[in-house]
């Protein structure tokens, strides 16, 4: 096998609660993360030696400045095989959104190398590459909905998403997550997120508390002033709930009605950088048959 293409779902998240920072000065973080169905789609080409990338978003790095590229340096570290690849990104996921875009694009490297190399690892190796290359990055290859705490190196299960429609919205600009976390740390205003009772909902599959109890730390500090609109202006086309996604700059919102959702599609069109209608998905990276997996 010289080929394979990896199928990469974007996320979502339903909380972001900070908890804390431990004593590197990183955040700590509790969050219930939910993958989505729009995806990345990497594709790997076995080389004899050397590290390229390719994609069809001229506006990404594609030097080891791209988590993809550092993703398969530590893939190659971690299984002492001498070998390389080509990677080539077909972007769908916008950058500076807080969808993990660029981490599941380090996902589907991690997952399609290990097919395309038959190196057999199991998903926890696999996220132990991953960390390495980024916090988000385990979760990408995990995927499906899980309550993801500490730098995102703690992944513990959590009920699935009650079915619904997800409307996501992204702003013409885009978030810094560095500056997010340091404006969070200036302002030191904490938002209420009860992670505890989104998960009973999820418990419960009651997609009208899920969407009640959706809340992130980040909302305020991200800054974006088109957020508190655009989640007004969701709730006014029929969302349920409406809340932005880790540390900006995409908003979601949520919608028992497909129809309703469509047209709220409608509505944002032409207004924004870009949206999308989506569903949730219970799988992350996965190696691309003839079509995208079911959604579920």
């Amino acid at each position: 096998m010289d080929k394979v293409t990896v199928i990469a779902p974007a996320k979502i998240n339903l909380s972001l609660d900070i908890t804390g920072v431990d004593d590197r000065g990183y955040h700590l973080l509790d969050m219930i993360m939910q993958s989505v169905s729009l995806f990345e789609r990497v594709t790997v080409i076995k080389k004899d030696s050397e590290i390229t990338m390719s994609s069809n978003a001229k506006y990404i790095p594609t030097d080891s400045k791209n988590v993809a590229v550092k993703a398969a340096m530590l893939f190659f570290e971690y299984t002492g095989i001498s070998g390389g690849v080509h990677i080539h990104i077909k972007k769908t996921v916008p950058i500076k959104a807080g969808m993990a875009g660029g981490s599941a694009d380090a996902a589907g490297v991690i997952v399609g190398l290990d097919k395309l190399y038959d190196t057999n690892l199991t998903k926890e190796q696999m996220c132990e590459i991953g960390a390495k290359a980024g916090s988000d990055v385990p979760f990408m290859i995990m995927g499906g909905t899980k309550r993801v705490q500490g730098v995102g190196d703690i992944i513990l299960p959590c009920p699935p998403m009650p079915k619904c429609h997800i409307v996501i919205c992204m702003p013409k600009k885009g978030v810094s997550t560095p500056a997010a976390f340091a404006n969070y740390d200036a302002m030191g205003e904490k938002t209420l997120v009860e992670t505890d009772k989104l998960v009973a909902a999820m418990e419960a599959e009651n997609i009208y508390d899920v969407a009640k109890y959706m809340a992130n730390d980040l909302e305020k500090a991200a800054g974006s002033e088109d957020t508190q609109p655009i989640k007004q202006q969701l709730i006014e086309q029929g969302a349920i709930g409406s809340v932005m996604t880790g540390s900006g700059a995409a908003v979601f919102g949520i919608f028992d009605d497909e129809e309703k959702a469509r047209q709220a599609v409608e509505f944002f069109r032409g207004r924004l950088r870009s949206v999308f209608l989506a569903k949730p998905v219970n799988y992350g990276a996965v190696i691309a048959k003839n079509k995208y997996p079911r959604k579920r």
